[in-house]
């Protein structure tokens, strides 16, 4: 079990330095904070479980995965998901980036939230999803050593994670309730707006236009 911090590798490039500081300027702390954290978390399990994979392409999925709830990366019609996979693929397609690469950061983003499929893609997108996990949901806590998990901590502070984060995804998505028809991000809009009901999935192909 990894136990200390310095063992991890956080890539130091110009296109990383150009990412954290479009986060600085769009996003906040409680992104900016959360973003590290879960590179850092899907980084160590991708070195406990010996999973080779790109250190700087997995911190720029972490660095964008959240972007799609700020003001300057939400659309009025798509997830938030896509949104923020829209805004890295974006930044990327200005950088020397192939488009394997680019395809690859896209699809973490626009998959992080989404269990049964995130963590048998690729290893990036797998790591994405897991870092996220463990830093949202605590899965797979026990994985990660006390000494890593204050590490981590000290250094981006959650604070008030747990009820900030369900705030930021409320906020990020409650002009668009109907993007989170077939995904968990209705639990967020029904956190705060119980009576709210999406279409149901039995009724909408029971009244689809088809004979049988």
């Amino acid at each position: 079990m990894i136990t200390e911090l310095d063992k991890i590798i956080v890539p130091e490039s110009k296109i990383i330095i150009e990412a954290q500081d479009l986060v600085h300027e769009h996003g906040n702390e409680l992104i900016w904070n959360h973003s590290n954290r879960v590179y850092l978390f899907g980084a160590v399990k991708g070195d406990q479980d010996k999973v080779k994979y790109d250190h700087e392409l997995l911190y720029i999925s972490a660095l964008f995965h959240d972007l799609g709830l700020t003001k300057q990366y939400s659309s009025d019609d798509l997830r938030f998901e896509v949104d923020g996979a829209n805004a890295a693929r974006q930044f990327l397609d200005i950088h020397n980036i192939t488009p394997d690469q680019m395809q690859l950061v896209w699809d973490a983003i626009a998959l992080h939230t989404t269990p049964g499929v995130a963590e048998h893609k690729e290893n990036e997108v797998a790591l994405l999803f897991h870092g996220v996990g463990m830093d949202v949901m605590g899965d797979n806590f026990d994985q990660f050593s006390e000494e890593i998990r204050k590490a981590v901590t000290q250094k981006f502070p959650r604070n008030n994670f747990k009820n900030d984060i369900i705030e930021a995804f409320y906020n990020g998505i409650k002009h668009k309730p109907e993007t989170t028809f077939g995904n968990m991000k209705e639990d967020f809009i029904k956190h705060f707006e119980p009576d709210y009901a999406n279409p149901n999935f039995c009724t909408c192909i029971v009244n689809s236009k088809w004979d049988s």
